[in-house]
């Protein structure tokens, strides 16, 4: 398997739409509420926020993930569910660490236990735990750091 990580194009942008709504809800599968998709591009705070954002595509036989920073933040790192347990994650993960400055910092689900583990394995911390919603419904929302 050959992983390909290179800068976002603007023609990357359906594919990316793509990714996110195969995968966003994913994160939030242990809540106790369950959640309808609000897509990327009708989602104004998370698209504004990825659009601020350096972006880099994940290529596998198309666009299979992408992660994006926005300075010393991971605003973004999704995986769609074909391309899971193949190792992209963690190969987004570690390039984005290569390339943006300490300390480094992201938020994740507080019922995201993949995720946070993965970030744990990497160095990440919850430094705080917080109430935000996605589509107008209360998530607990972790804080990780890594220094």
């Amino acid at each position: 398997m050959i992983i390909n990580i290179r800068k976002f194009k603007e023609a990357d942008f359906q594919a990316i739409l793509n990714v996110y709504a195969a995968s966003k809800l994913d994160e939030l599968r242990n809540e106790k509420t369950a959640f309808e998709l609000l897509p990327l591009e009708k989602d104004i705070k998370r698209l504004k926020r990825l659009q601020e954002s350096d972006i880099y595509v994940c290529e596998e036989d198309g666009i299979i993930g992408y992660a994006a920073h926005c300075g010393s933040e991971i605003s973004a790192l999704f995986v769609h569910p074909r391309g899971r347990r193949k190792g992209i994650g963690k190969c987004l993960l570690e390039f984005i660490l290569s390339i943006i400055p300490e300390p480094a910092e992201l938020y994740v689900a507080n019922s995201n236990t993949p995720a946070k583990e993965l970030y744990k394995k990497y160095g990440f911390k919850i430094v705080e735990e917080f109430e935000t919603t996605y589509n107008h419904v209360p998530v607990l929302a972790n804080k990780m750091t890594r220094t």
